[in-house]
């Protein structure tokens, strides 16, 4: 995981002090490998003691550490999404707009995937692979993920059910049992209703597994397998768009390697397309 998606992530959870630190490396983290700590102190107001522990906060014995952690995921988030990659303004034009959004997509999906290893995502695929049932929970921009997930899962021929009510959700949820998996998703991982749909299911026994941002949250807490997503709303400038792309690739990835280790998947999958092509005009 990229040193600047950890310092991204944490950021809310850091004092006022470290957050001054955090958002100078952020604000343009190509030039911290020219700067020293007492540089870097300057540049936010702090002294160069809060430097050294604002990086042994994040597992770094010192600031040299740090530096070159930073310069590596510097050069590497420059080199895969281009230097377009910025925040998109009113006076951008359409091309410069669609590169900028492209682009920050694009950054999302690429460190989603970094921070789910594959054992994890494989964790979840078992899960999903041996319940009985599935039930997907989510508000918000997250249900169109779940709503979506589901119609995959019930392609496979496996039972799998989503409702946008959320009080629909409660009521299922409360039906659950050990057998039983259900996928909440919330970028927050503290949408009210989606976490106490979880924690019923959990009182149930059923096996949880969350889609959730990484910052800490009550929600992924919960999981027997916690999934997370990298965004870049603030980039975007606009409501959950790289959020709902994230979570559309981990429930994607998800779907394929439930299809791979399936020998009936193909049939079932060309069963359903032949099934809705008579109501194609």
């Amino acid at each position: 995981m990229s040193i600047l998606t950890v310092i991204e992530a944490q950021r809310e959870n850091l004092t006022a002090g470290e957050r001054q630190i955090a958002d100078t490396i952020l604000s343009d983290p190509n030039s911290i490998g020219r700067l020293s700590s007492g540089d870097l102190a300057r540049l936010a107001g702090r002294s160069q003691s809060s430097v050294v522990k604002f990086c042994q906060k994040l597992g770094y014995s010192g600031y040299q550490d740090l530096r070159l952690e930073i310069t590596r995921a510097a050069a590497t988030r420059t080199a895969s999404i281009g230097t377009v990659h910025g925040t998109i303004e009113a006076a951008d034009d359409a091309t410069t707009t669609a590169v900028k959004l492209l682009a920050s997509k694009t950054h999302a999906m690429h460190e989603t995937l970094g921070v789910n290893p594959p054992e994890r995502l494989d964790a979840a695929r078992d899960i999903l692979s041996q319940a009985v049932r599935i039930q997907l929970s989510g508000v918000g921009a997250s249900s169109l993920v779940a709503r979506d997930f589901a119609y995959k899962l019930q392609k496979l021929g496996i039972p799998a059910s989503f409702d946008a009510d959320s009080h629909i959700q409660m009521a299922n949820a409360a039906t659950l049992s050990p057998r039983d998996a259900l996928v909440s998703l919330s970028q927050s991982g503290a949408s009210l209703e989606t976490l106490r749909i979880a924690e019923t299911g959990a009182r149930r026994g059923a096996a949880i597994i969350t889609v959730t941002g990484l910052q800490p949250n009550p929600l992924a807490a919960l999981a027997t397998t916690a999934l997370r997503t990298v965004t870049d709303e603030e980039r975007v400038r606009s409501s959950a768009i790289t959020s709902r792309d994230a979570q559309l690739m981990l429930t994607d990835l998800l779907f394929l390697r439930l299809v791979q280790v399936r020998e009936d998947a193909a049939d079932l999958i060309h069963g359903a397309a032949e099934a809705v092509a008579p109501l194609k005009l």
